[in-house]
């Protein structure tokens, strides 16, 4: 019978999943009306590009959702951890039916997350749980100033990683509007 049972599962998203899902595999498109989540430029990536994540101290925004194309929880989460190239230690998740979960980065979003899935009818959702890194690679608090002032060494380098910044910040979705960003525009007009 638990192999009969075929799970309706959620991806959520705030950055280049949206704009790039590569090989992640999603149903439709990506809606607009995801649950409150404290989201904000505070990763330094792979390719020194400051990038969105969960992150504890920053405000709430709405986040974007869309359905997996698959039904079994695992199949999902190796998915998106295929995706971002990563663990499956970085990949948060809800499962309604046996209560399980996993949230590394901010784990009392959990709750809100359950109640948003249940809200939509949703069996399982997934979403990427990278830690920010931001002061283990500046060696700088993270804040607004110290975010813009990352950017502009990375300007001032005349490097690609600014080229790629800027792009991924431009081409986050427009309702992931932080404070960093804020700042970010008013600093650089993006």
């Amino acid at each position: 019978m638990k192999g009969d049972f075929k799970m309706k599962i959620a991806f959520l998203g705030w950055g280049s999943l949206i704009w790039s899902p590569g090989k992640l595999r999603i149903t439709g498109l990506w809606k607009k009306d995801g649950p409150l989540l404290p989201v904000e430029f505070a990763r330094i990536s792979k390719d020194w590009r400051l990038t969105l994540v969960l992150y504890p101290d920053a405000s709430n925004v709405q986040t974007l959702w869309a359905y997996a194309d698959c039904e079994d929880l695992q199949e999902a989460i190796d998915n998106l951890a295929n995706r971002e190239q990563t663990s499956k230690n970085n990949i948060g998740f809800v499962s309604i039916p046996d209560n399980r979960s996993q949230c590394n980065v901010v784990p009392e979003i959990l709750p809100r997350i359950k109640l948003w899935a249940k809200q939509k009818e949703l069996d399982a959702v997934v979403w990427t749980d990278l830690p920010s890194k931001f002061v283990e690679k500046t060696n700088m608090e993270l804040n607004e100033n110290n975010a813009v002032k990352y950017l502009l060494e990375l300007k001032r380098m005349d490097c690609k990683a600014f080229q790629k910044a800027k792009e991924y910040i431009r081409r986050a979705p427009e309702q992931i509007e932080t404070k960093f960003r804020k700042r970010i525009r008013q600093e650089f007009g993006w």
